[in-house]
């Protein structure tokens, strides 16, 4: 039996999308796709985590209060919700980052389920070694993300087909990308057969 997989979703929320208060460039583009390899991993019955900002209306993660960022995902507003079109099965687990007002927690591994398990914890626990990658913003959580599933000794995928960047500045994306493949990280392009010929429980 090969390494146990699973698929980590980064911050697919109104907020990150056309129209949300920090809107990616196309960010809901990956929705679609996200659905596939959400359906792939349900049908194998590998684990699916999700996370997203949570963040409380005053932050320092925020331009007003010294930040980069404009005001976006607080808590239990609808900027803060999963697109609507994002097929989560009743099964994934869902995390929470940037509750506290004195962090900016870019990372998935800065995330914490309801009951405080982080992101760390629940991956061991499940006895998953390998960590498929997606959502939004590559040059930010995703990288992030990716970066410290590196350094936590697991193997990282990353689905290419299923990130956007913001690019706050021009080439930040792609200098991401360089990033985590120097690290370690495999790119997986093109579509989901790609994957699905990598994943198998």
């Amino acid at each position: 039996m090969g390494v146990k997989k699973a698929l980590l979703i980064v911050d697919v929320q109104n907020d990150f999308c056309p129209a949300g208060a920090l809107a990616v460039p196309e960010g809901d583009k990956v929705v679609p796709i996200l659905n596939k390899y959400i359906k792939y991993f349900s049908k194998k019955k590998l684990p699916i985590f999700a996370t997203r900002d949570w963040h409380p209306v005053q932050s320092r993660h925020f331009k007003p209060f010294g930040g980069v960022w404009p005001v976006h995902c607080i808590q239990n507003t609808p900027g803060a919700n999963f697109h609507p079109g994002l097929k989560l099965p009743k099964d994934a687990i869902l995390l929470y980052k940037g509750m506290y007002p004195d962090r900016d927690d870019y990372s998935a591994f800065q995330a914490e389920d309801t009951s405080g398990l982080n992101l760390l914890s629940l991956l061991r626990k499940m006895g998953v070694g390998e960590v498929y990658v997606a959502g939004l913003a590559t040059d930010y959580c995703v990288k992030f993300s990716v970066l410290d599933a590196l350094k936590n000794g697991f193997k990282v995928k990353l689905l290419a087909d299923a990130i956007k960047g913001v690019d706050l500045k021009p080439g930040d994306s792609q200098k991401a990308i360089k990033e985590m493949v120097l690290k370690g990280a495999k790119i997986i392009r093109g579509n989901i057969d790609n994957a699905k010929r990598k994943v198998k429980k």
